[in-house]
């Protein structure tokens, strides 16, 4: 998200230093054109990649979900056998 705010606010820069260099100097439209298109690209470049870095994020996250419940489901196996063998050696008693 923050890639997208600066490609724009860079962008809006770029256009109004442009704007304000002297007339003889002045930058063709064809110039100001292909900056918006890069800025374009590049917004839509960023916006690709926070796609790509919150699909990672959310696949982490069911990941480390899964390896919780199957730890929870060990402990839980091993608790209850630990109270079969206390029963079991306290019978023996």
């Amino acid at each position: 998200m923050r890639k997208i705010v600066l490609a724009a606010f860079a962008a809006s820069a770029a256009l109004a230093l442009s704007a304000c260099g002297q007339k003889a100097e002045e930058a063709p439209a064809d110039a100001a054109a292909d900056a918006a298109a890069t800025a374009t690209e590049a917004a839509a470049t960023a916006t690709d990649a926070a796609a790509t870095a919150s699909d990672a994020a959310v696949d982490a996250a069911g990941s480390a979900t899964e390896a919780a419940a199957d730890a929870a489901a060990t402990a839980t196996d091993a608790a209850a056998a630990a109270a079969g063998a206390a029963e079991d050696a306290a019978k023996k008693m």
